[in-house]
């Protein structure tokens, strides 16, 4: 039997509240266990009779509860098989209706008679044009007698706005909302942890309050109020968090890297065939001043593509050199490591060969450390790396191995770090003496809430210039009903060629045979889809059809590390036209000389995929044009997805709208933890504001009280919120 006479804390077990039954059903179907997992299971959204949901705006395919009022109800033989059906017809007021069907099941036609109101829960779907839920759950309203007694009844629950639950098969919406009843009946809020200045400056409703009005608004008033307050819980959880760590961080001991006045920075720069961009100027001070302080440095450095952070780096490890250590650039990808070798070799010239017999004396060197070395090559990096000699080291995880030494780890710069796992970043740092100085680079732009959020205990410098000389990316979508325009592509790549530039065309994958557990499935509501088109598919019907007798070349994240190598060496000399690819080009891959880039199946990609991969044309002097190729029918989600990312070049425009299409908890993912990870209300997009009031909050806290010893109520409010585990990965981070 179930205890009424005890209150129920956030830690009472839901079978002490509700029973063993009910309790085995939620911790079975939806991971709940305690009554505080329960009450923090908040609904995704709420319905109100007559306006709640419209019928006639659902679409076939979607999973709906609707609110809605029995009009008719027919019971009759079905055509093709024995038994029969009881369909039902239901409106929620909008006008429109729905039709319920229930096979071998008459006897719910005694309950579900002519203006009755219930809740009806299912998938819509389409028979012989008309809309219909197929052997809907449902629950009705108070039994009614009369109709006098049912439009009381309805009268009494209009207006009353119900909470929809995330819900599963065996525990409806309803099922839910009933034991959030029971449970609320002898709930005894926490302690609430908010302090009162923070909840008295800022017009905030008692956590009390708010988890009774979440479950149960009085009002839509008192629903804003509650929505709220425990949106402030989750940001003010997560800045406290943030801000705790970059204090911390920035009171480690580290060892000062300041500049010289006459090293090699100085030489390079006196190299250099360009001015820097005032914005890479600027950044560059920001890094020098934060490299001269006896404290580490954390910086994100993020910037459109092509604004030049590699050459902010490369002046950050040369400054770090001068003054004695060493630095590392951890790259996600060998191809993407060659790369910057290269390039960065390019840079520094003899300035990188000191030693070889062109070398400066006053130089350093640079050396290359990948998975895919040869034995002799291996042991000949590595002893550079431990003697010191090689002052700029730049490698993939290979980095990390054993037997990796480093004479003195000053500087590490990780590239795409959202490409690393945590483990793997903290491996690189754990290979310095001392805790080393960490630059974070990025060429997907960052919308502010979701830097404040996700990389809140990192400073951050912005690149949003690009440098003198770069040309303008021209993009346009190649639509499916428009076949003509995909030939016309192939004809503006051989004129491109003709003209003496090259292109890239990219495929989403590589071979048929690939796995196919990496290819998205169709969702309930999608068509089912072709597998997507694959570099070693397109390759040979480009080389035999349209691009025949151009110089084509295949790179894909699969190929042997020296093969991959050999081919963009080839295509970086000129030696190839056209190089069909995967997004192993995504980032970092630099040949100016290429000019056009063709994506297929563009609508595969995400946005902010698409704005890097556009980024590897028009690097040079010539304008570059990328066309989105697509079989999305005018007007879906993908192809207005698709003409947005045409339609402007700003990064941090088109991050904004790949933040707007993308479920919330795919970025706040990072923060999310354990199985009741508590953010559940909080949208980086519509709260960005109360995310900036939350860290101005948290910043104030933390300088008076570091630890928040002081509040400990709020100190467990926020390990429930941001756990440790999540909390180092923001360290971390």
């Amino acid at each position: 039997m179930t205890d009424t006479t005890t209150a129920a804390t956030t830690d009472t077990p839901l079978e002490k509240v509700l029973g063993a039954a009910k309790a085995k059903a939620l911790a079975t179907h939806l991971d709940l266990h305690t009554a505080g997992d329960l009450i923090y299971h908040f609904p995704r959204r709420y319905d109100e009779r007559g306006e709640h949901t419209d019928m006639r705006k659902l679409e076939v395919g979607e999973q709906v509860t609707l609110l809605a009022q029995v009009k008719s109800a027919t019971v009759r033989p079905m055509r093709q098989r024995r038994g029969n059906m009881l369909e039902i017809t239901i409106g929620d007021g909008s006008g429109a209706t729905l039709t319920c069907t229930f096979f071998n099941q008459a006897w719910r036609e005694r309950e579900l008679r002519t203006g009755r109101w219930g809740l009806f829960a299912g998938k819509v779907t389409d028979f012989r044009g008309k809309r219909q839920l197929n052997g809907p759950a449902y629950q009705l309203l108070k039994a009614d007698a009369t109709q006098d007694e049912a439009a009381e009844e309805i009268e009494e629950f209009a207006g009353a706005l119900i909470p929809v639950y995330p819900a599963a098969a065996a525990v409806p919406t309803w099922t839910i909302a009933r034991y959030v009843r029971e449970v609320l009946e002898n709930f005894q809020p926490p302690e609430d942890p908010l302090p009162g200045t923070v909840r008295a400056s800022r017009n905030l409703i008692g956590i009390g309050k708010a988890l009774r009005e979440i479950h149960r608004p009085s009002s839509d008033k008192d629903l804003h109020l509650a929505k709220y307050r425990l949106k402030w819980d989750e940001a003010f959880a997560v800045q406290l968090t943030l801000v705790q760590r970059k204090a911390r961080a920035s009171a480690l001991p580290g060892r000062a890297r300041p500049r010289s006045e006459a090293g090699l920075l100085a030489a390079f720069d006196a190299t250099l065939p360009y001015e820097l961009t005032e914005g890479q100027a600027q950044v560059g001070e920001e890094i020098a001043a934060d490299l001269a302080r006896e404290h580490p440095m954390h910086r994100l450095l993020q910037g459109e593509v092509g604004s030049g952070k590699t050459l902010v780096a490369v002046r950050a490890m040369l400054q770090v050199v001068d003054a004695g250590g060493q630095a590392a650039l951890l790259a996600p990808t060998e191809v993407l490591a060659t790369q910057h070798h290269r390039s960065i070799g390019a840079q520094l010239g003899a300035l990188g060969r000191a030693g070889e017999l062109d070398g400066d004396p006053d130089g350093t060197q640079l050396t290359l450390v990948t998975g895919s070395l040869g034995a002799a090559a291996r042991r000949a990096a590595l002893a550079k790396v431990a003697d010191g000699s090689a002052g700029i080291v730049v490698g993939t995880h290979a980095l990390l191995y054993e037997g990796v030494d480093f004479h003195d780890l000053a500087l590490v710069v990780v590239d795409e770090q959202h490409r690393f796992g945590v483990e793997q970043r903290d491996a690189l740092r754990a290979k310095a003496a001392q805790p080393p100085h960490v630059l974070v680079m990025t060429a997907t732009p960052i919308p502010r809430t979701v830097a404040m959020t996700v990389y809140g205990d990192l400073e951050t410098s912005t690149l949003s210039q690009l440098p003198r000389g770069r040309s303008p990316i021209a993009s346009h979508v190649v639509p499916p009903e428009r076949p003509a325009f995909l030939e016309r592509a192939w004809q503006r790549v051989r004129e491109e060629v003709k003209a003496g530039h090259q292109a890239y065309v990219v495929c989403p994958r590589i071979g048929a045979t690939e796995a196919e557990e990496d290819e998205q499935p169709p969702s309930d509501n999608e068509p089912a889809r072709r597998p997507p088109l694959a570099v070693m598919e397109v390759a040979p019907i480009l080389s035999e059809g349209p691009l025949h007798g151009l110089r084509i070349g295949i790179l894909h994240g699969k190929l042997p590390a020296d093969e991959k190598d050999a081919v963009m060496r080839r295509f970086a000399a000129g030696e190839l036209d056209v190089l069909v690819a995967t997004t192993v080009i995504e980032v970092g891959v630099d040949v100016p000389n290429s000019t056009v880039m063709i994506i297929m199946d563009a609508d595969r990609f995400g946005v902010s995929q698409l704005h890097q991969l556009r980024g590897r044309v028009g690097r040079g002097s010539a304008p570059g044009i990328c066309l989105l190729v697509t079989e999305a029918a005018e007007g879906t989600p993908a192809r207005e997805r698709l003409d947005a990312v045409a339609s402007t070049t700003d990064g941090f425009r088109l991050a904004e709208l790949d933040l707007e299409q993308r479920r919330e908890g795919d970025v706040l993912g990072a923060l999310q933890s354990g199985r009741h990870s508590h953010l559940r209300l909080l949208s980086l997009l519509r709260d960005s504001k109360l995310i900036t009031d939350a860290r101005a909050e948290a910043s104030e806290l933390v300088g008076e009280d570091p630890t928040l010893a002081k509040h400990p109520a709020l100190l467990a409010s926020v390990t429930a919120l941001v756990d440790e585990e999540r909390a180092e990965y923001l360290e971390k981070g």
